[in-house]
């Protein structure tokens, strides 16, 4: 058994553009969910539209990636306002349904076939991310990788990383800044008791919309991150459950807390490539009787998500605020 790939390729994903686009998502879903108490289970919908925005405006319309960029996020906003206006004032579990719902119409709208002329639809779509890897510091070619072992990445690859990582650090402090502030104390004061904050005369809607808004921008962020890693978009990468994974990472690293979400992605990541990674070498050294080793053959990603769900459930029964979670935050007030 090959320990040093087992670990190395569980590293390599912890830190790698996956875990970047997913402490993205968990960064903004925390805003929500954390900080405000919104039960929103369509987190993927605001990754789509920013993946889908710069997309489509780089590949269907011919603009810069500099101007999709900035179009991706606008109609994140353009989705928070849209789900916030008739829905913010309905209580948690309606509200859930309703943004669950609306990420996947989104997603079956995009990438249906009468889309294909401007999304690609179902055929997903691809865009020159060239101005994006022109900017690029670190050497590339056939030979050229930066790491040691499995742990290694291109230079491509590198640059993203770096990009992603620093977006995720600037993220993170501006959601440490914004909560530490009157803003942010009233947000909490929201989620633990909204009939309170309403009473001390604080507009609850208006703020829950400038969290949703917020929130719903880093997550685009996400998907831009995701848009330019694959040069492309693909409707079948934003699924319902990509929310769900995104509520993982929030609930191992500590939901309302600063560092939760980043640690969270790093974990969900780490755990979820080893299992696959072992599964993989036990599969390659025989040391699985055919009866078992023939059914899971192919299956290792299922079985990975499985054991990171076994996981969370053992977390939240032993301690539901996660690692670096407080317990109190994770009270809300679905009244």
């Amino acid at each position: 058994m090959e320990f040093d790939i087992i670990f190395g390729n569980a590293a390599r994903a912890a830190f790698g553009p996956e875990a970047v686009i997913l402490a993205l998502a968990a960064i903004g879903l925390n805003v929500h969910f954390g900080y405000t108490g919104l039960l929103n289970f369509g987190q993927v919908g605001f990754m789509l539209l920013g993946a889908y925005g710069t997309s489509v405006s780089v590949a269907t319309f011919g603009w810069s990636l500099w101007v999709g960029i900035p179009v991706g996020l606008a109609l994140c906003v353009a989705l928070a306002l849209a789900l916030g206006i008739p829905t913010l004032r309905l209580q948690a579990v309606l509200f859930a349904i309703v943004t669950i719902a609306a990420a996947e119409i989104l997603r079956l709208i995009i990438g249906s076939t009468d889309a294909i002329d401007l999304t690609g639809g179902p055929l997903s779509i691809s865009f020159d991310a060239g101005a994006f890897y022109d900017l690029n510091p670190y050497a590339e070619g056939p030979q050229v990788r930066y790491g040691v072992g499995t742990f290694a990445f291109t230079g491509q690859q590198m640059w993203v990383i770096t990009v992603g990582w620093t977006l995720v650090a600037l993220a993170s402090l501006a959601v440490f800044l914004i909560v530490r502030s009157p803003w942010g104390r009233v947000l909490k004061s929201i989620r633990d008791d909204e009939n309170a904050a309403r009473s001390l005369g604080k507009n609850v809607f208006s703020y829950k919309m400038q969290a949703l808004v917020i929130g719903g921008v880093i997550a685009g962020l996400a998907g831009v991150v995701d848009a330019i890693k694959t040069s492309g978009a693909d409707p079948n990468g934003f699924r319902p459950q990509v929310t769900f994974f995104t509520y993982t990472a929030l609930l191992l690293g500590g939901s309302a807390t600063y560092v939760g979400p980043v640690i969270g992605a790093i974990l969900f990541w780490f755990l979820r490539e080893w299992i696959e990674s072992f599964l993989r070498q036990l599969a390659a050294e025989a040391w699985l009787p055919q009866s078992i080793s023939d059914p899971l053959s192919g299956s290792e990603g299922v079985i990975s998500v499985g054991m990171v769900g076994l996981a969370l459930i053992l977390l939240v029964l032993f301690r539901p605020q996660g690692i670096v979670g407080n317990r109190t935050e994770m009270l809300i007030d679905d009244s």
